[in-house]
């Protein structure tokens, strides 16, 4: 075999085990639960108030950009700083987060986990 095609057929093993491990343990919601556990993860390790400032991605393409003002159990509360809007976005809305305070580590799990989530999505047929 070529070089090139042992290197296909390797990248190839390995998307089908990214695809398969994600999907096999557990359904739709409970990767969606998870995905909303983590992010209220990030949120919570970052903080409150004025310095714990975001770039969110939700699942409907909106994005937002401000900082934490409140942490709650389902949801938590994003300011525009120049505009001074304010939104509450549930932990499952969200796509996408970048924040200030968020370690190289957080943000590779969460990137990881919506890949995983949406891998787990289109190979189910969801939406």
């Amino acid at each position: 075999m070529s070089k090139s095609l042992i290197s296909l057929v390797v990248s190839n093993v390995l998307v089908l085990f990214l695809c398969v491990g994600t999907g096999v343990a557990s359904s739709r919601e409970e990767k969606e639960a998870k995905l909303a556990a983590d992010v209220k993860a990030g949120i919570t390790k970052l903080g409150t108030g004025s310095t714990a400032r975001v770039e969110i991605k939700l699942r409907d393409k909106t994005k937002l950009k401000g900082y934490v003002q409140e942490i709650a159990e389902d949801h938590f509360v994003v300011v525009d700083r120049r505009t001074g809007a304010v939104t509450t976005v549930a932990y499952s809305q969200v796509r996408q987060i970048k924040g200030n305070n968020f370690s190289t580590g957080a943000k590779i799990a969460i990137t990881l986990v919506i890949i995983g989530v949406l891998f787990a999505i289109a190979g189910s047929g969801g939406p």
